[in-house]
């Protein structure tokens, strides 16, 4: 039997629903064809990395990410410096 997979916002979905308390764990297992005990695990895995959202002047991208990020936007910024001379009236953003 294969496991399903659930993306990342239909999972949002849910526990938010689930923390607004105003249905029970059985009421949005029959909503949304979860088990209440996955529903209950992405509630804590979530209400366990809430605290990253609300880092301040760290690195939130721990695997080198955000450096790969900054070299890609780098990259993007010299592909598009001779477009705006092609167009010199036009106003760039």
């Amino acid at each position: 039997m294969l496991r399903k997979t659930f993306e990342s916002a239909f999972k949002a979905r849910v526990v938010l629903e689930a923390l607004k308390g105003e249905e029970t764990l059985a009421e949005l297992n029959s909503q949304y064809g979860v088990h209440d005990n996955m529903i209950t695990r992405w509630k804590q895995e979530l209400l366990a990395r809430l605290p990253e959202l609300f880092e301040k002047g760290k690195n939130r991208q721990s695997d080198g990410q955000g450096a790969k990020n900054d070299d890609l936007l780098k990259i993007i910024g010299e592909r598009s410096y001779p477009v705006r001379h092609l167009f010199p009236g036009r106003k760039h953003a």
